[in-house]
């Protein structure tokens, strides 16, 4: 049985998106909010920000596929990122602007014993339930600050976002449709489709062993609601502590097989450097990739930036947010003086090893001038941050330890 808010929630999304069939092609005109821009620290760096349906004004990449970035002062003082507020990555601009709840389905087949057609209502009634609070980021945030420059979307460090995700345990859907001994890999795949039709599907996939390690979910619900409709209403793919390619928005298949997927969109896109910094020198192709998968460490500044000004002598709060792909973060520390001391900060609520994680640091600015401030993350397995920025050529997984220089008076 479907609730009313189930009906009122279609109504919604049908009146949000126009009910025509240009619907996305006017998006920009119908939802622009008064025009304003934004320009990023790099070359080419000057942005349109606009609010979609369901959005504040975001950072604009592109309309279409929508490429909507979040402006990084939205980041300040926040451990979950409100649903009005996350990113959007899509690569195709074939996507769905209306989907009825009540007609909507899972389907979930390949090599199982009972193949399963699941209805909205069959996921959030037969199932259990599980929350995790998880980062999602895009495989490319912080591109535009690769040097030298690299091809792909010049995004700023705001394409990740923190949120609190509930759903089905995708080890208990796929445990009902039981997999065939050899099964070796399971692949997903979305509504979101090529424009024309003669575009590879954006297809992913995950190792048996993982698709069934019980943390990976099938979410309808984003902190709360319903999961908007450019984050992947209603279904969404989380997968923990990996780069947000994974994170198969509008899922409707799930299918099982016997060896490893090899679609556009694993094997030649989404691969880095196979050694153990996943770098090369500048310039040069790698002699081996493999996929993309965990987070590298990171951590930000978020309440101060390039044109903060501080007091010398008087306290001054400096914080922000650090993260991991789930080991854990154990210590944050800070730097006035471009890396040459450091200072262990607070660490604030630990809200999952998959979160952000707050940290905060009252410091007395030592001198007048510029103070180049930074810091450096470390978690369980000991594992950091680098000093110096490396690069490979689809400019991936940026984790390098940032500077805000801010002006002492």
């Amino acid at each position: 049985m479907v609730n009313d808010n189930s009906l009122s929630t279609r109504r919604r999304r049908l009146l949000a998106f126009g009910l025509a069939s240009s619907a996305f092609s006017m998006l920009p005109t119908l939802t622009k909010a008064a025009e304003t821009s934004l320009t990023l620290p790099f070359d080419f760096g000057e942005r349109a920000l606009e609010a979609f349906p369901e959005k504040k004004p975001m950072i604009v990449l592109t309309s279409r596929p929508p490429q909507l970035e979040t402006p990084f002062s939205y980041f300040d003082n926040k451990i979950i990122t409100p649903n009005d507020e996350f990113f959007v990555r899509y690569h195709w601009a074939g996507i769905p602007t209306t989907i009825d709840p009540l007609t909507y389905r899972l389907k979930v087949g390949g090599n199982v014993s009972k193949p399963l057609d699941l209805s909205l209502e069959d996921l959030k009634t037969k199932f259990t339930a599980k929350k995790i609070v998880a980062v999602n980021q895009c495989s490319g945030n912080s591109r535009g600050f690769f040097e030298p420059r690299v091809n792909g979307g010049q995004s700023g460090n705001g394409n990740m976002g923190n949120a609190t995700w509930v759903g089905v345990p995708l080890k208990d859907i796929l445990n009902a449709a039981n997999p065939g001994t050899d099964a070796k890999q399971v692949t997903f795949d979305g509504l979101d489709k090529p424009p024309l039709g003669d575009g590879p599907d954006f297809v992913k996939a995950l190792n048996i062993d993982h698709a069934l390690d019980g943390e990976v979910l099938v979410a309808y619900q984003m902190n709360g609601t319903d999961i908007p409709l450019l984050n992947g209403y209603p279904l969404k793919l989380i997968v923990p502590g990996y780069y947000g390619t994974y994170w198969v928005k509008h899922l409707s298949n799930i299918n099982v097989i016997n060896d490893v997927f090899n679609g556009f969109w694993m094997n030649p896109a989404y691969r880095i450097p196979d050694n153990d910094c996943h770098c090369v020198e500048p310039g040069k192709a790698p002699d081996k990739t493999i996929p993309i998968n965990k987070f590298a460490i990171r951590s930000f500044i978020t309440n101060l930036t390039n044109a903060s000004i501080v007091n010398v002598g008087k306290p001054t709060l400096a914080r922000g947010i650090a993260f991991d792909a789930g080991l854990g973060i154990t210590r944050v520390m800070f730097s006035q003086d471009g890396g040459l001391s450091w200072q262990e900060t607070k660490l604030g609520e630990d809200l999952g090893r998959y979160s952000f994680r707050p940290w905060s640091i009252q410091f007395n600015p030592s001198h007048k001038g510029k103070l180049d401030l930074r810091v450096q993350a470390f978690n369980r397995a000991g594992e950091t941050q680098p000093m110096k920025a490396t690069w490979n050529p689809a400019g991936y997984m940026r984790n390098v330890v940032e500077s805000v220089v801010v002006n002492a008076v």
